[in-house]
């Protein structure tokens, strides 16, 4: 195991600063919250990215308040998922890449790395998409130049080289204030009608019976429950320091109570997407409106175009900026874990942002900027298409006494853990049969 630095000179990454963060057992309760706090928020970011924007804008432009029930399923799905990755590093104290190396044969293990880290390039070029959007709104460059410039993202990566890992979790807390910010002035000036909106939350099957609404659902459910978050929670969980068996049930409850926090907000502000686009686009009878660079358009009316470009480009770049960062954590620990390899924050950020350049240079250059929408939906199906290879391990591994001891699942649990591998996976089967019928 590779030492545990606790002084400001370690880097960020989570294999070097395990157990860094020093929690005392006899702390006051409102204390011992605040230092589990934190690996929820990154966590969370990986739930409000441009990718989530773009489903969710798509969806309430065609389908109203329709599809809300799915973004509240979802979120749910996700708290489920995070809190049983989250048991899974702190019991066990490896993370679900480490221990699918161990546990399964070389071929299967390096399949499921390739599965990861494809999900981490989607996400990545959701990224990609969204900051040049942001430059555009902010800068005026055009979309080519807008995704050139989030090259440069490599640099602030490697700036942040030497920070400890609590101050990382708190710039993800101010860049997540920034987002809800935004979106708190936007729903104040939009104004939805707030009983159309609590109807949107009752699930309806009838909502996602045709292939276009249940596509956008299941990007959604990608966009919102991303596979390289498992990863990534029961690895930064374990930033925290805890022994013994009372030390890790009270850690349990404790992160337990960050993660639900944490995702809680990310609902809200996922919620909040969707509502704005319903209210300003399906209500009024744009319900054609799939593009995020049209959707700031929403708030030109009162508060004139200059302001609304600013306000969603500021909430668009934030998202952008702050899935960047837990991306190159996540990469790394999928890397490690996985190939036992280890290379730079940085060397890890460049590569992944050179693999997602190309595709979304390519997209944009012979589709034009109204790829951007089709691009940023497909790469969350395709994040949907590489859960269940997530799903699989981690629910085996949290389902086993011999690892997990007197924390191991329920059967409650585990028989809530296995319905959602059935219906995610069910869903998938089912998209693709409807696409290639």
């Amino acid at each position: 195991m590779l030492g545990l630095p606790t002084t400001a000179t370690a880097p960020f990454c989570p294999s070097e600063v395990k157990g860094s963060v020093v929690v005392s057992p006899s702390a006051p309760l409102w204390k011992r919250i605040l230092q589990f706090a934190g690996p929820g928020l990154l966590v969370s970011i990986g739930y409000m990215d441009p990718g989530n924007w773009a489903t969710a804008i798509e969806a309430g432009s065609g389908f109203g308040y329709q599809l809300l029930f799915v973004v509240l399923l979802s979120s749910l799905a996700g708290m489920v998922l995070q809190c049983l990755a989250m048991r899974l590093g702190i019991v066990s104290g490896q993370d679900l890449a480490q221990l699918s190396r161990q546990r399964y044969s070389p071929a299967v293990a390096r399949g499921q790395w390739l599965l990861a880290e494809l999900s981490i390039i989607a996400t990545d070029l959701a990224e990609v998409l969204g900051c040049a959007l942001a430059f555009h709104l902010l800068l005026g460059v055009n979309l080519t130049g807008g995704i050139l410039l989030t090259a440069l993202d490599t640099l602030i990566v490697l700036g942040l080289k030497g920070q400890r890992f609590r101050h990382l979790e708190a710039i993800m807390l101010g860049l997540i204030l920034t987002i809800s910010a935004c979106y708190a002035v936007e729903l104040l000036l939009i104004k939805p009608h707030w009983p159309d909106v609590a109807i949107g939350f009752l699930p309806s099957w009838q909502a996602v019976s045709a292939r276009e609404p249940l596509y956008l659902a299941i990007g959604i459910l990608g966009a919102t429950v991303m596979p390289h978050n498992l990863y990534l929670h029961s690895s930064i969980v374990q930033t925290r320091a805890v022994s013994g068996s009372q030390g890790k049930a009270s850690a349990i409850r404790l992160a337990r109570l960050d993660t639900i926090v944490s995702l809680s907000l990310a609902l809200l502000i996922n919620a909040a997407i969707l509502i704005l686009a319903a209210a300003a686009f399906h209500e009024t009878g744009h319900a054609d409106v799939t593009e995020i660079q049209d959707a700031y358009r929403l708030l030109e009316p009162l508060v004139g175009a200059g302001l609304a470009a600013i306000l969603f480009g500021v909430a668009l770049l934030a998202s952008g900026q702050s899935s960047t960062f837990t991306g190159t954590i996540a990469g790394q620990v999928i890397m490690e874990g996985f190939l036992q390899m280890k290379i730079p924050c940085w060397q890890r950020r460049l590569i992944t942002r050179a693999l997602a350049l190309i595709p979304a240079l390519i997209g944009v250059l012979l589709l034009g900027d109204k790829a951007v929408g089709k691009l940023l939906v497909f790469s969350q199906v395709v994040l949907s298409l590489q859960l269940p290879f997530a799903l699989w391990p981690l629910i085996r591994f949290t389902s086993d006494r011999a690892l997990m001891g007197e924390f191991v699942n329920s059967r409650l649990t585990q028989a809530l853990g296995w319905l959602l591998f059935v219906v995610i996976s069910g869903a998938n089967l089912w998209l693709l049969g409807q696409l290639f019928a």
